[in-house]
């Protein structure tokens, strides 16, 4: 099984050298990018198919990484790593940036009839859902990680997003 950061390593290596596709398969993980169809790539990934003995080396050289880097992806909404993340985002100084723990789709509403689970200027608490983020058919609901109030809202409903990238900017209450 990949971690999350090896899977983001794998997107931004076929974004930025332009391939078509990738498509690596371990014990009986299988994961294709597709990066021919959009400006991002697509991710599909599969559980076991069948027996883990046929599974084909992977096309390509995985990273590598020191142990310590390759465990389990940071917690829910962990703060943009770098100030300059910050600034290019234009968000004000001392906002908590929430950031997208999976790769997957951005949902502002639990369905399409529904009305948003926040605005900006919402109010929030630790622990309340804020959004949905669906990766591989399955719906991760998005947690608030600090109390505050909403000051901005990066993605567009139903846009892709990255690994680690800006969802949502709240300000200390």
């Amino acid at each position: 099984m990949l971690t999350f950061e090896q899977i983001k390593e794998l997107i931004e290596l076929v974004a930025e050298r332009h391939l078509q596709g990738l498509e690596v398969e371990r014990s009986g993980f299988r994961l294709k990018i597709d990066g021919q169809a959009a400006a991002q790539p697509v991710v599909y990934a599969s559980a076991p198919a069948g027996d883990e003995n046929t599974a084909a080396p992977p096309p390509a050289p995985l990273p590598s990484r020191p142990a310590a880097a390759a465990s389990a992806p940071p917690a829910v909404g962990a703060p943009a790593a770098a100030p300059a993340s910050a600034e290019k985002s234009g968000h004000a100084p001392g906002t908590h940036i929430l950031t997208s723990p999976i790769v997957g789709t951005f949902y502002r509403s639990p369905s399409p009839d529904s009305s948003p689970f926040v605005e900006v200027g919402s109010r929030v608490k630790k622990g309340q859902v804020l959004c949905i983020i669906e990766a591989m058919k399955l719906m991760n609901e998005i947690e608030c990680d600090v109390d505050g109030v909403i000051a901005a809202i990066y993605p567009q409903n139903a846009q892709a997003v990255e690994f680690g990238e800006p969802l949502l900017a709240i300000a200390p209450a």
